[in-house]
């Protein structure tokens, strides 16, 4: 059985544009970037941190549990 993962169906063409969880990935640090997402970076057992062109950079230096070498896909 799959999981269902609200957060694909967002990246899904047409579907509504993923907000930049960046440069962190956690909403308590304060960093909310109104850019659309453009980027995921793969993470260690969390699920992936979608960012904006300008976080792309610190997130892979100072998100939690980024992969290394970095896993990067582009979302749109």
């Amino acid at each position: 059985m799959t999981q269902h993962d609200p957060a694909a169906d967002d990246r899904r063409p047409g579907g509504p544009p993923v907000r930049c969880q960046g440069p962190y990935g956690r909403p308590e640090d304060g960093a909310d970037c109104p850019d659309p997402a453009r980027f995921e970076v793969v993470r260690y057992r969390r699920p992936a941190l979608a960012v904006c062109p300008v976080h792309l950079g610190p997130s892979l230096l100072m998100a939690g549990d980024v992969l290394w070498p970095p896993r990067i896909s582009l979302v749109r």
